[in-house]
């Protein structure tokens, strides 16, 4: 195996010296993909084209060999992420994960299947015993495939609860702004300028949309399919409406902010009424036995009268 590698090897070397690799079109499309990134809320990665045409760091070798390996990994990876490339883009994007590509995400997740099943299949060898292996390892394969989509949802849930907790001061001074004569992009502008935040982050992408030439209706209502808060979406359908028939954005964006107060409030009471139930669980389940000790323990003195 090794002298098999070994002339693979020096065969790869030969083929790069005579046959040079075929330069890619990326860096010729990107020019023509500015506006599509910009849709996205991508950057327009001018210094791509510059990365595409550098030469490669790892030689003849990573040339020939990653490649294959990174789409076979990906291939792979399908089987442990079983999801469709738009539904894990968007939600790569909901929990906040811009940079991370759905390739890079299926071959996180693969290896970090590929780890937990490695590592119980470890633990039962050095145990000797085989059916503790095979649990083991199929135990370390589904924890392994699941922890990069627990992540994620957990990723989008902090995010969603941020969003929520911005909401209503945003809305309070989108509101401000809209009454003292500015438009809905000059108020966002005023709001992204000045602020920082989850919704900030979501009002400069719609800024970038209009900036690379879409539609104020159209940026809002793709920010509203885009951000994981339903709340949040009501707001900016909101704007994509008034920006479209001049209505009195102001007012409305007061009562959103009052619902989704009154919204908070709720579930607010909501909680507290699950935890003072939950509080009640230590009570029934230590205190409640052992008084019936205490009730139960004379009970055969009494009914038999022995003592």
């Amino acid at each position: 195996m090794l002298g098999g590698m070994s002339a693979a090897l020096l065969c790869a070397g030969v083929a790069g010296l005579v046959v040079k690799p075929t330069p890619r079109l990326a860096g010729r499309v990107r020019p023509y993909t500015i506006v599509a990134r910009a849709d996205l809320g991508r950057s327009a990665d001018v210094l791509g084209v510059a990365q595409q045409n550098a030469p490669a760091r790892g030689g003849i070798v990573s040339l020939l060999f990653w490649p294959p390996l990174r789409a076979l990994a990906a291939r792979v990876g399908r089987l442990v992420e079983t999801r469709g490339d738009e539904h894990l883009r968007l939600k790569l994007r909901q929990a906040g994960f811009h940079d991370l590509t759905t390739e890079e995400y299926r071959i996180r997740a693969l290896g970090q299947a590929a780890l937990f099943c490695a590592a119980g299949g470890a633990i039962g060898i050095a145990v000797r015993s085989p059916l503790l292996t095979l649990v083991l390892t199929v135990c370390g394969l589904v924890y392994g495939s699941t922890r990069w989509k627990g992540r994620i949802d957990r990723a989008i849930e902090d995010r969603r609860d941020r969003l929520r907790l911005e909401l209503y001061t945003v809305n309070q001074l989108l509101a401000i702004h809209l009454r003292t004569g500015a438009g809905p992009v000059q108020a966002t502008q005023r709001i992204v300028d000045r602020g920082t935040g989850a919704m900030v982050e979501e009002l400069d992408a719609v800024l970038t949309w209009v900036r690379s030439g879409v539609s104020e209706p159209d940026a809002f209502r793709r920010a509203g399919e885009l951000t994981p808060e339903p709340s949040v979406a009501r707001t900016y359908k909101l704007f994509a409406t008034g920006a479209e028939r001049g209505v009195d954005l102001g007012g409305a964006l007061r009562a959103l902010s009052e619902d989704l107060r009154d919204a908070r409030r709720e579930d607010l009471r909501r909680v507290a009424t699950k935890r003072r139930a939950a509080m009640l669980v230590p009570t029934i389940a230590i205190l409640a036995p052992i008084m019936l000790l205490f009730i139960a323990a004379p009970l055969p003195s009494v009914i038999f009268g022995s003592r």
